[in-house]
């Protein structure tokens, strides 16, 4: 598909608006900025955002990489063979039809004692020692993080240093990678950064007792995002006041829209509300009944 030029009074606008025409989300699309516009003085000598998008036509080499890793996973994972044999076990007993009631019996009365025996040692041992479990399992989570993004690295032929910081008071984990070219693990509004995120997130806290909050960045990419969702909320909530109309924002993930919603939240004038089904919910910026 070749390119067409969209505009808008921003390049955010201007994505926006190539996703409602192309009927995609942002994630699927190609851009180059041919102009970033200008406000001008006081609306003299403006210009609209020009942007040139079409439609993604090749996959991505993460999720080419990703899938790659998972399919070797699961190929290596061990298959469970004794399953069978509790079947076996079953049959026999039916040639001896009463012997098999008494030896069932004694074992199902016995059972039941050890069963409550247990708990009450569980309890005793898990207060004294959940200070201990939690370093092994901190000390078991971070091993298994580098080895997963030191295979996705490998896969995509990319070398970078993995820094991990788990809290265990927090209940979190944050990871940072140092290395050269690393616009490629962001991708496209930070799309390959969070795919990337959450399947770290399973692996670790499939070594973990607990529930941990996985934290992916590269590049201080995090903190920079946030800035410009912050001040794309400002700018759609001057635009909402000035022509009282609601304004609907592009698709976002949990995180993006939890920004957007935080950054408004003491506006006066405008209210925020999420609206859609994942994977295109979205948030909507409209102005308060009482103004």
């Amino acid at each position: 598909m070749e390119y067409i030029e969209i505009t808008g009074k921003t390049v955010d606008e201007a994505i926006t608006n190539a996703t409602i025409k192309l009927s995609v989300t942002s994630d699927k699309l190609e851009y180059e900025v041919v102009d970033k516009g200008s406000k001008g003085f006081l609306g003299i000598n403006s210009r609209p955002a020009v942007i040139k998008v079409r439609i993604a036509q090749k996959e991505d080499e993460f999720e080419q990489a990703v899938k790659n890793v998972t399919e070797t996973k699961r190929e290596n994972k061990p298959v469970a063979a004794k399953k069978p044999e509790p079947k076996k076990d079953n049959y026999v007993p039916k040639h001896e039809t009463k012997s098999a009631p008494e030896n069932v019996k004694p074992v199902q009365e016995e059972k039941p004692v050890q069963v409550k025996s247990v708990p009450v040692e569980k309890t005793e041992a898990t207060e004294n020692s959940k200070p201990s479990k939690k370093p092994v399992a901190g000390a078991d989570m971070e091993p298994a993080i580098k080895k997963f993004l030191g295979d996705v690295l490998n896969a995509m032929g990319m070398q970078a240093e993995v820094k991990v910081v788990i809290d265990e008071n927090e209940g979190s984990v944050d990871i940072e990678l140092v290395g050269e070219n690393m616009g490629v693990l962001i991708g496209k509004r930070g799309q390959t950064l969070d795919s990337l995120q959450y399947l770290v997130s399973l692996v670790a806290n499939k070594e973990a007792d607990g529930y941990f909050r996985v934290k992916l960045d590269t590049e201080n990419y995090r903190a920079r995002r946030k800035e410009t969702l912050e001040s794309l909320a400002k700018n759609i909530a001057y635009k909402v006041k000035r022509t009282r109309k609601p304004v609907s924002l592009e698709p976002m993930n949990p995180y993006e829209r939890r920004i957007i919603h935080s950054a408004l939240q003491n506006d006066k004038y405008v209210a925020t509300r999420s609206e859609g089904e994942e994977p295109f919910r979205h948030v909507v910026v409209y102005l308060r009944k009482n103004v």
